[in-house]
């Protein structure tokens, strides 16, 4: 059985905090804070049946060194990234999971599917739950995690079910509910909150696929024949790819199938998928109070808050989240924490850069922290790891002045190549190829200050680099 771990959400209802070139399965927000969700998914399978087969992981191709950054840090060295050059959703993935599984494996190869940004709590009912799935992928059915509700959650989707042959059968999928749907299903006991962890064989899903989507099937294939393999990472062919049909397994593959199953599992599951949850299965005061950060509480209860940097002090207000990053902050009722992507959509109407990127940006290379911006000039201090090196690039509207503060820096400018050390500058006048390497043994660090009649960082023109971003 071969674990497949889908990377490529945005966690939209976890703004601010989680946003699109940097979601919540990148951060650690649960636990002893130690490791990511990322990470404790593929710390998980250590326990289980796939523990020998290192994960193949489906990511943003702009996610892709963070995936390989985090893993290398819980040990695995080697992992195989597969990267999407743009968005398509759980079906499209999960093919392209089962032709690279099949391209090193044998048709009876079965996929365990997961999600990067869940929680389980109980890793022995998971292993139990995994045991029961893939004897029943084995008997070619399409399998799904199903979770039995403790509360009316409006935020899941449902599977309804019934027992056939000792198995729970499939009878429908709901999406997200109205409150007073979800107490009846509650209710009636019939009813999973629908997990998005799937078993199945990969030519099984294929062939699945390709019966009840054969044009989606037929891009994806296409795709991955002409994707290309650099070191541990697969490059997915961007024209035919985008050719491809946005959909998710349960629409494309789990609704219509004959084949469907649900394994029930009662773990302590959770999607992580909204403030609320968060605060469900985090640590409280005796007050029913979380706090991430430097936060004080007075005659507060229920709340959820969260700061990075600042002290917030909590007077006299109940089932609050208040979530405090450098350049956003949420505050919203508890119970009406699903409509953040609603803020979100309507933030990316206005093409707001707070939808994509924090103040704080990670880069293969090490980071960049955006300190200042104004009219036709941005500040920001520039973090380049030992060793490592930007692009060779160029920019058509802004030129840039970059003072060195910590470390030794290598500078390209032009057909020029400049030794910098602290308290020395230099000037890239716009239009002018240049790059910045460290080639120290600590970190470079170097004030850089941009000018010109547009900042965005689509206006970079890579000529050359060493992480495939050309």
């Amino acid at each position: 059985m071969k674990p497949v771990i889908l990377s490529g959400g945005s966690g939209t209802r976890l703004w601010p905090y989680s946003r699109s070139l940097y979601p919540k399965q990148f951060f650690p927000l649960t636990g002893d804070g130690q490791h990511t969700l990322l990470q404790n998914t593929c710390l998980r399978l250590k326990s289980s049946t796939v523990a020998n087969h290192e994960p193949l992981i489906i990511c943003n191709q702009s996610h892709g060194y963070m995936v390989s950054d985090q893993l290398k840090d819980i040990g695995e060295t080697r992992p195989k990234i597969i990267l999407e050059p743009t968005a398509r959703n759980t079906a499209p993935a999960v093919a392209l999971a089962a032709f690279e599984a099949l391209h090193d494996g044998d048709k009876d190869t079965t996929l365990l599917v997961l999600p990067a940004d869940h929680v389980i709590d109980d890793e022995e009912a998971f292993n139990q739950a995994l045991e029961h799935a893939e004897k029943l992928a084995q008997q070619d059915k399409v399998v799904t995690f199903g979770i039995k509700p403790n509360q009316p959650e409006t935020g899941y989707g449902y599977i309804k079910t019934h027992v056939e042959n000792n198995m729970q059968v499939i009878d429908e999928f709901i999406e997200k509910p109205e409150k007073s749907a979800a107490e009846t299903y509650v209710q009636s006991g019939d009813y999973f909150w629908n997990s998005g962890m799937f078993v199945v064989k990969a030519q099984i899903y294929l062939d699945e696929l390709k019966s009840f989507e054969p044009e989606m099937f037929e891009k994806c294939e296409k795709a991955f024949k002409a994707s290309k393999h650099v070191d541990n990472y697969l490059h997915i062919d961007l024209e035919s790819f985008q050719e491809c049909k946005d959909d998710s397994i349960d629409y494309a593959v789990m609704e219509r199938t004959q084949k469907g199953a649900v394994v029930s599992l009662d773990g302590g599951w959770s999607d992580v998928g909204s403030w609320s949850a968060l605060w469900d299965i985090s640590e409280k005061d005796d007050n029913g109070n979380v706090s991430r950060g430097d936060v004080t509480f007075i005659n507060a209860k229920n709340n959820y808050i969260q700061s990075e940097k600042n002290l917030i002090a909590v007077i006299g207000v109940e089932n609050v989240v208040l979530v405090e990053t450098d350049d956003a902050t949420l505050l919203a009722n508890k119970d009406q924490v699903q409509d953040v992507k609603k803020v979100v959509a309507k933030l990316k109407e206005s093409s707001r850069s707070e939808t994509e990127l924090h103040r704080k940006v990670l880069r293969p290379w090490g980071y960049y922290d955006s300190i200042d911006t104004g009219n036709r000039f941005q500040v920001k201090r520039i973090v380049v790891n030992p060793g490592e090196e930007l692009s060779l690039q160029m920019h058509h509207h802004r030129a840039e002045h970059w003072i060195v503060v910590k470390g030794t820096a290598i500078v390209t400018r032009g057909d020029e190549e400049i030794l910098l050390s602290e308290n020395q500058s230099t000037y890239i006048p716009i239009g002018v190829k240049h790059r910045l390497k460290n080639p120290g043994n600590i970190s470079l660090e170097i004030i850089e200050v941009q000018s010109g009649s547009y900042l965005g960082e689509d206006d970079i023109i890579r000529f050359e680099d060493g992480y495939g971003r050309v």
